[in-house]
């Protein structure tokens, strides 16, 4: 573990559930904070350091748990050990990051994949199947959001500039990310962008087009609390998927004629464990990235926000 912060100690807990791995090291910048984190979860190995972490000899995968700017230095520091690397989302603060980082990966053929854990749970799972499937038919939008309030407290990671806070890299890469699950990358971009008070994006609305002709209605927000839930409209039927769309939750397939199936597939945790066992998987069977969080993929998501931003108004 680098970075022994929230994230950290939710996976922590979630990876007890399972075992596909343990922790073995704790890596901060602080003794005491490594210290506490490795009391607190039995973690034999502790470093006031990330450098002493990525060359510890027991450690066979990093988890990059610290803020946004520090994710591609510190990603950078595992795979230069050559270790095998899972990084917090959002993947970096910009794609020539994130190409960069693919590009050592690559090279090296160390594994290197996105946290972004919605992509290995239970209902998610259950929905890519029937997608697949063609139980919606042509799918023709998809409707995602993602609003959280925070106190106006310039110190909070999601509204600090300096430790790459804004909703969009923060909260909007939920409703981003599940957009590009279901609809690949789009062709066109359309984007409102208002400040919060610390002048990082506070409100975030955007509109994708695709190829096809299908459109992608998202938001993001860390001024209010939305719905965070999340829909995908077909011509035979659509997904309306619960709040919090993004975590273990349940969801409904409505045929045209309001037919109703709903799903609520068994879950344990938060919902973070599945996201190890898809490491272990992975590393088991020798890839180097996930087939279900690919790194193109991840560039790409990184090159929509990217996009987002510079296209806002």
């Amino acid at each position: 573990m680098i970075g022994p912060g929230r994230i950290a100690r939710s996976f922590a807990r979630d990876l007890k559930l399972t075992d596909s791995g343990r922790i073995v090291a704790v890596g901060s910048r602080s003794q005491e904070r490594a210290d506490a984190f490795a009391d607190e979860f039995d973690v034999p190995h502790r470093h006031d350091s990330y450098e002493a972490l990525v060359a510890d000899s027991e450690v066979d995968v990093v988890y990059v748990a610290t803020p946004h700017p520090a994710h591609y230095p510190n990603a950078s520091l595992a795979l230069e050990q050559g270790k095998a690397v899972l990084v917090e989302k959002a993947f970096t603060m910009n794609a020539h990051e994130a190409r960069d980082l693919v590009s050592r990966a690559r090279s090296k053929r160390l594994f290197l994949m996105e946290a972004m854990w919605t992509r290995f749970l239970p209902h998610i799972a259950e929905i890519r199947r029937l997608v697949a499937d063609g139980a919606l038919g042509e799918i023709q939008t998809v409707i995602a959001d993602h609003g959280r309030w925070f106190p106006k407290d310039p110190g909070l990671r999601t509204l600090a500039p300096e430790l790459g806070g804004g909703a969009l890299l923060d909260l909007g890469v939920y409703p981003v990310s599940f957009a590009s699950m279901v609809l690949g990358a789009p062709d066109r971009i359309v984007s409102l962008v208002d400040p919060a008070f610390t002048g990082v994006d506070g409100q975030t609305s955007m509109m994708f087009g695709y190829p096809n002709g299908a459109h992608a209605l998202l938001s993001c927000s860390c001024l209010a609390l939305s719905p965070i839930r999340a829909a995908i409209v077909g011509t035979e039927a659509r997904i309306e998927v619960a709040a919090d769309f993004f975590a273990p939750t349940s969801f409904d397939l409505i045929a045209r004629d309001g037919t109703r199936r709903h799903f609520e597939p068994p879950h344990e945790g938060r919902g973070l464990r599945h996201q190890a066992d898809e490491v272990a998987r992975c590393l088991q069977e020798g890839l180097v990235e996930s087939p279900s969080m690919p790194l193109d993929e991840t560039i790409s998501i990184m090159e929509t926000m990217d996009a987002v931003l510079a296209h806002a108004r």
